[in-house]
């Protein structure tokens, strides 16, 4: 029997206290649609991924776990965690932790190899974004380089 391969991620699940408060925080951070909401969960629209944002964590908060968030301008992400109060963390990057104890990292669209199809990007209204030239050498190196990359 084969193993199966590894082909991507649908979503990430993170636990929160309380879900009104984890939206209004995300919603200072970051410019989502929600893509939808039930009892207990928010599920933050990521084009063909999601982030599914639930209540009820009653672990403490992560210590070297962390999950990488793609953004379009990690910059303005800086920006709004000083204006929400929150303090990121020192060291290369841009890493922070939510009041829920969740580790984010910040990471550029345009420096990272993770791409979205050119149709994913119009879809979600970021058609235009480009990649670096080290992003786009790395993807040219995997013969992963597209038109639209």
């Amino acid at each position: 029997m084969s193993s199966a391969r590894l082909v991507g991620i649908n979503h990430v699940a993170l636990e929160v206290a309380d879900l009104d408060a984890a939206l209004d925080l995300y919603g200072r951070l970051f410019s989502f649609e929600l893509r939808g909401r039930v009892r207990g969960m928010a599920f933050l629209d990521l084009g063909d991924q999601f982030l599914a944002v639930a209540e009820g964590r009653r672990q403490g908060p992560d210590e070297g776990r962390h999950f990488g968030l793609v953004v379009d301008d990690r910059d303005a992400v800086r920006a709004a965690l000083i204006e929400a109060g929150i303090e990121p963390h020192r060291g290369r990057g841009l890493r922070f932790t939510d009041p829920w104890g969740n580790q984010f990292e910040i990471v550029e669209y345009a420096d990272v190899q993770f791409s979205k199809t050119a149709a994913v990007l119009r879809g979600m209204g970021l058609e235009g974004l480009e990649k670096t030239e080290a992003a786009r050498a790395e993807l040219a190196d995997k013969g992963l380089l597209t038109d639209d990359a």
